[in-house]
Parts: C-alpha cells; structure tokens; sequence
C-alpha cells in the first residue's frame, strides 16, 4: 500500500517539477535537454520521464511541435495555470535544487545545441548532410550538402561537430571576400 502511495506522490512531484523547469526555461527545448535537466534534479529513468511527458502533451499542460526539422516541448498556458494549482506538491528541497542545477544545466544544453550535425541517406550512395550554428533557438549559419558515401557524410559531421568555431569564421570570410 505504501509504495503505491509513494508512486503517486512521486509521478506527481515529477509532474509538476518538469512543468516547472518548463516555466523557467521560457522557450522551445528538446525532450532530450529537458530529459537531461530532470534527472540532473531528480534521478529518474527514461521510461518513467517519457511516461510524465506523455500524460503532460495528452493533458495538454504540455505543447510538442515541429520547429526546424526538429520536436520541441513548451509549456502551454494550461500547463502555466496547472504549475500555479499544483506547485505546493512538490517539496521545496526539489525546488531550491531545480533552481540552483537549472541554470548550470540549462547553459550547457544552450551551448551543445549551438553547433548541429545530422546527416540523412537518400539512397545508398547519398546523404544529405546538415551542419549548423543556433543561438538562443535561432539559426544563425545553415549549410546543406550532399556526400557520396557514409563514410563521407560522418567525416563532414564529426568534422563540423569538433571544429564548428574554426570553420564558421572561414566560411564568412569566404563568403565576404570581394
């Protein structure tokens, strides 16, 4: 009986802290960043996360949407109003940490979000590759390409992901040159 309980308790403490780091992030953020802020907060596993999320957009306290080719989680203002209803359930030991691993976490997803490398088969011998710089949810620098092979295509990925801030001035001063 007492662990059911304690399960409620939980689900509910989870709830309303993931709704909480949604009003305090104030955007768009992926379910992986959002994923990585939780469990720096409270050490959850992936299933039971997924599991709160999905109740969170199935109650519509949650928005998911598409930006850029890419899922993103925002807080909707039923999800704002619940926060206020409900925030008491979550004690304020989790709070005063949320707050404090919030703004460490949450700069450091801002900077790994900041350079973006995928890279998609077309066919066998043929991959798109997307390589780009975003800054506080914009993108600033986008380049598509093609690359003939697997192999190329990771090249040019690891390549961006390493040296991004190297090869980003370069790229402008080419395209600047007179």
């Amino acid at each position: 009986m007492s662990s059911n309980s304690d399960n409620t308790t939980t689900l509910a403490e989870n709830k309303v802290l993931i709704l909480y780091i949604l009003i305090l992030i104030n955007g768009d953020i992926t379910e992986d960043g959002l994923f990585n802020i939780i469990t720096s907060i409270n050490n959850i596993n992936y299933f039971f996360f997924k599991q709160i999320l999905t109740d969170l957009i199935d109650s519509k306290l949650v928005g998911i949407y598409t930006k850029e080719d890419e899922q993103v989680l925002k807080i909707t203002s039923e999800g704002k109003n619940a926060y206020i209803l409900t925030k008491d359930v979550m004690p304020g030991i989790l709070k005063l940490k949320a707050d404090s691993i919030f703004k460490q976490a949450f700069s450091n997803i801002e900077e790994e979000a900041s350079v973006i490398a995928e890279y998609t088969p077309k066919n066998e011998n043929d991959y798109t590759v997307k390589l780009k710089i975003v800054e506080n949810n914009e993108t600033i620098f986008e380049v598509k390409t093609f690359a003939g092979s697997r192999d190329m295509a990771k090249k040019l990925v690891d390549n961006w992901n390493k040296n991004a801030n190297n090869i980003y001035p370069k790229i402008l001063d080419i395209l600047l040159a007179q």
